[in-house]
């Protein structure tokens, strides 16, 4: 299934063009990728997201390789594809190895199995692991 609403940098409004030209300066890319081209359906959430992006993954306590990492985590165990190839490429950007994604995918699968066990057989939280 795809989008209708791409909106191009052509017909974007000038709202939407100064946020298209604000994701190509800091990700230093010719070309916006569509998952920014369908928030511009509605400038507002494309500002806001754009925003939110730049602050949660500059860096900072950790550095952008590990936030990378963490995003695509989270986007395999939500199971978007979009997210995963747009992390993915980031995260090879930053650094990311072969061996490294390896790893990342083994805690990512151990992880989604432990929580499946410990939410199925609802496991008391240990009186140690309480603040």
């Amino acid at each position: 299934m795809t989008s209708k609403h791409l909106i191009e940098y052509a017909q974007a409004s000038a709202d939407v063009r100064a946020v298209y030209d604000d994701i190509k300066r800091v990700r230093q890319v010719e070309d916006v990728n569509n998952f920014w081209k369908c928030l511009a359906a509605h400038p507002p959430t494309l500002r806001r997201t754009w925003e939110s992006l730049k602050e949660v993954m500059q860096p900072g306590a950790l550095d952008p390789l590990t936030k990378e990492l963490i995003y695509v985590a989270v986007s395999v165990t939500n199971n978007c594809p979009y997210c995963i190839a747009s992390h993915l490429a980031a995260a090879r950007r930053a650094g990311m190895t072969d061996a490294m994604f390896g790893e990342l995918q083994a805690v990512v699968g151990m992880a989604n199995e432990t929580n499946r066990l410990a939410t199925g057989y609802r496991v008391p939280l240990d009186a140690a692991l309480q603040d």
